[in-house]
């Protein structure tokens, strides 16, 4: 299994393709534009399970591979809310850095829709389309990213967002 190929943790930081940074003007110009996509990342139960942990949610289509076999999906599925905060980890490897900026903040979503489960095992990406780039004050600008998240091999992704990003000068 390459790096691309398992899910990330914090030791493959330094090993993890990101994007060059590119100038404001050009990033402002990518607007209608795919702006990348990421690597692959392999949605382990492991990691379904601990998602479960912290987020103190069990249900059985999650963690119980015996039991979720009997479901029109055949196996465990990930958290639709797993799935979407992998988002900002697909970002690091698609979308550029903007030259100069000196913070970065997720801002939130407009729109979020799950509409394809994500069977343990399966491999996830994303790609990121610059909707809308805008200046809110001085110094600060809003991103509108369009998010597709596909599974290989699956013809529907698992999800589609609107997700806005703030960035500082």
């Amino acid at each position: 299994m390459s790096t691309n190929e398992k899910t990330a943790t914090r030791e493959d930081a330094g090993n993890v393709r990101v994007p060059e940074a590119i100038p404001l003007d050009e990033y402002r110009n990518q607007v209608g534009m795919l702006l990348g996509v990421s690597d692959w990342i392999v949605i382990e139960q492991g990691t379904i399970d601990q998602f479960a942990d912290v987020t103190r949610d069990w249900q059985f289509i999650h963690i119980d591979p015996v039991r979720a076999k009997e479901t029109p999906f055949g196996g465990t599925i990930a958290h639709g809310l797993f799935t979407l905060s992998l988002v900002s980890a697909m970002s690091f490897t698609a979308v550029p850095a903007i030259a100069g900026a000196r913070m970065v903040i997720n801002y939130g979503f407009n729109s979020i829709r799950f509409i394809s489960p994500v069977l343990s095992g399966s491999r996830v990406r994303g790609s990121f389309t610059l909707k809308q780039f805008v200046e809110r004050q001085p110094r600060q600008w809003q991103s509108t990213l369009d998010v597709r998240v596909d599974i290989e091999n699956v013809l529907k992704p698992a999800l589609i967002a609107e997700w806005l990003i703030l960035t500082t000068f």
